[in-house]
């Protein structure tokens, strides 16, 4: 009887395994493994089986590496996990590692993300002097920090890839390789494909709140950001989501677009936080 049980047991939690897609986890700025550990035990003890990849490439300080370099380097350890997956993957993509997502998605047309999460990313930009700052350019306010970023040599640091200034607007478009592209403020031959890629999400789901401390200003993870007064100019006024210029306005029309603002959570504690992944996280994760 107990062997039947057993048996038994074993089918159904095949069965449970088999409901469940693959999940990715791309983690963010001095961050790898180790740090997201909390978020990939939530995933497997909440959905048993499911196969959880937490990928582990550009750790620690290799993570200032220029973002381009990145992405290709997280879709070389991604790509064969999707090609795994006839029924499509999750993606969770913390910090800085939501824009390493983005041009993952803008790299390979043909993905099969089912849930793209937005874990407390920059998807705006950056700007604020807060310590990641500091221990970037420890003698700079964020008022001169684009004189380093805004250079081909400041470039090839991963923060100056989204160091968005908006008193030096004119500057940011011109010299940064990274942002404008994906959110389409400069025009470029793949933009079509690169929207129509976000496209295929089923949904997007955006995750932060004020309190971060990191993420400046912590609109950035919904879309928002400052203007030249630095008043927050909310997602839905953005040029590029009235223009709907890589997808987001579609999205969010067709109901696939998710947010979810959580006051006091700081920004090294959202991926250890049970809270955010139950209620956030876990229900598209199916």
């Amino acid at each position: 009887m107990r062997s039947v049980l057993a048996a038994l047991a074993l089918v159904w939690a095949a069965r449970l395994a088999a409901g469940y897609k693959p999940v990715i986890v791309v983690h963010g700025l001095f961050d790898g493994p180790k740090q997201l550990h909390a978020l990939q035990e939530f995933i497997t003890k909440s959905h048993p089986g499911t196969n959880v990849s937490v990928i582990d490439v550009y750790d620690d300080l290799f993570s200032l590496e220029p973002l381009w370099k990145q992405v290709e380097g997280f879709k070389n350890a991604i790509y064969p996990i999707m090609q795994s997956a006839s029924e499509g993957v999750h993606l969770i993509c913390y910090s800085q590692g939501g824009l390493v997502c983005r041009g993952i998605l803008a790299s390979l047309p043909e993905h099969n993300v089912h849930s793209l999460i937005m874990l407390s990313c920059p998807l705006a930009g950056q700007y604020g002097d807060t310590d990641y700052l500091k221990f970037f350019f420890p003698h700079l306010l964020k008022s001169k920090v684009y004189h380093m970023c805004y250079t081909r040599w400041g470039q090839r640091v991963s923060l100056c890839n989204y160091w968005n200034d908006p008193h030096q607007r004119e500057k940011y478009l011109a010299s940064s390789i990274f942002l404008p592209f994906l959110n389409g403020e400069r025009g470029h031959p793949n933009i079509t494909t690169w929207r129509e890629s976000l496209l295929r999400v089923n949904k997007l789901v955006l995750i932060g709140g004020p309190g971060d401390g990191v993420i400046t200003p912590w609109q950035s993870s919904f879309y928002g950001f400052y203007d030249k007064n630095e008043r927050i100019v909310r997602m839905k006024d953005q040029d590029w989501y009235v223009k709907d210029t890589f997808g987001l306005k579609t999205l969010d029309l067709r109901g696939d677009l998710k947010q979810h603002v959580y006051p006091g959570v700081n920004h090294t504690k959202w991926h250890s936080n049970y809270t955010v992944y139950t209620e956030a996280m876990e229900p598209w994760l199916t």
